[in-house]
């Protein structure tokens, strides 16, 4: 998954990529986009920054690939105007490695 922040003009830089082990998107009754993320770790950037005071107000836009998607398919999807909640979780392994658990909503976001 890449994460950007979401700025006008779009960003090119991501804030994070992560590698993820589950990511489910639901349309909840309300008709806005919810996910949870489970079991990831940071490859790159600063996933952190959502926790602060700064990421906690910020958007995002969450891009990943659908593997159930057949190859040479287009298989990226995203979701803009996520908030990720600032109470992620994560646990430490005995190398120092995080790994974090979170879930996202998106108000206005549309599954593309």
């Amino acid at each position: 998954m890449t994460i950007y922040r979401e700025r006008r003009p779009p960003e090119t830089e991501p804030l994070a990529v992560v590698q993820t082990n589950k990511l489910v998107v639901t349309t909840s009754e309300k008709k806005t986009l919810e996910g949870n993320i489970e079991d990831f770790f940071v490859l790159k950037g600063n996933f952190d920054y959502v926790s602060f005071k700064g990421g906690e107000s910020d958007r995002y836009v969450v891009c990943w690939f659908d593997d159930k998607v057949e190859r040479f398919h287009p298989s990226g999807k995203a979701i803009g105007r996520c908030n990720i909640s600032p109470g992620m979780q994560f646990k430490v392994d005995e190398r120092g490695k995080r790994t974090y658990n979170t879930t996202f909503k998106a108000e206005f976001g549309k599954l593309e």
